[in-house]
């Protein structure tokens, strides 16, 4: 029973009160071996590879269709690799897949790692907004970033592989699919996001750590864009399996 809950058994619906995203460009061939043999990454010029941070701030996570007073408000923050899965029908998905996953919330860490494979723990998160900037920190997993949300000037960071921000756009989302796999099975878990008001805005970048990506000791990593979201109903339709045969 435990096993089977893993497999996003329901819906889940919530409300992103806001999403602060970085995406950072990475040479593809230090990110291959990260992936599981069903999925390829989701390349630029064939020769980047996209790690996006994402911190969301959400209200009302809940099953879907169930009244939003029984929801909960966390703070999810996940690290997750561009890619693309390629089905037995022949359709080509792009999507994400998580390497990392981390809430302000006890509760969440539990709930999610009995629904999910996403292996979620529990972190200290401050976010703090002063005159125009804002700033998201934490001690427990050393990150901290700083933004501009209200420059309206905001460009791509000076070492960004794209040239302008209608070609990073197509990396700025939305990718509706997250995927899992189990070796074991050859089984591919597809979770479909559904979102609406999409609507990426660039932010301007003042500074940003995360340990975590120090510790996969990234040669050339460097920030591609950035982009803040706000006010998004969203929703996680339940997952489905497919049998991958290489």
């Amino acid at each position: 029973m435990f096993i089977f809950s893993k497999s996003h058994p329901f819906a889940v619906e919530a409300f992103f009160e806001q999403s602060l995203v970085l995406t950072f460009a990475i040479p593809k061939e230090e990110l291959e071996s990260m992936l599981p043999e069903c999925l390829e990454l989701d390349s630029f010029q064939d020769k980047w590879a996209f790690i996006a941070v994402a911190m969301v701030q959400t209200s009302g996570l809940r099953p879907k269709g169930f009244p939003k007073i029984i929801g909960n408000d966390f703070f999810l923050i996940g690290y997750r690799v561009f890619v693309k899965y390629h089905s037995p029908t022949g359709k080509r998905l792009r999507g994400l897949y998580i390497i990392k996953s981390e809430t302000d919330k006890k509760k969440m860490e539990w709930l999610g790692n009995i629904f999910t494979k996403y292996n979620y723990t529990t972190t200290d998160i401050l976010y703090r907004t002063e005159n125009e900037l804002t700033e998201i920190t934490s001690k427990k997993s050393n990150f901290k970033v700083q933004v501009n949300l209200n420059n309206q000037n905001a460009g791509l960071p000076g070492h960004s592989p794209f040239s302008e921000w209608k070609e990073a756009r197509r990396f700025a989302g939305p990718l509706p699919f997250t995927f899992t796999y189990d070796s074991v099975k050859k089984e591919v878990l597809i979770i479909e996001g559904v979102r609406s008001n999409w609507i990426p805005k660039p932010v301007e970048v003042l500074q940003y750590q995360f340990g975590f990506l120090e510790q996969l000791n990234l040669t050339d990593l460097r920030l591609a864009n950035a982009f803040v979201l706000k006010d998004i109903p969203y929703s996680w339709k339940k997952g489905r399996k497919e049998t991958w045969n290489n």
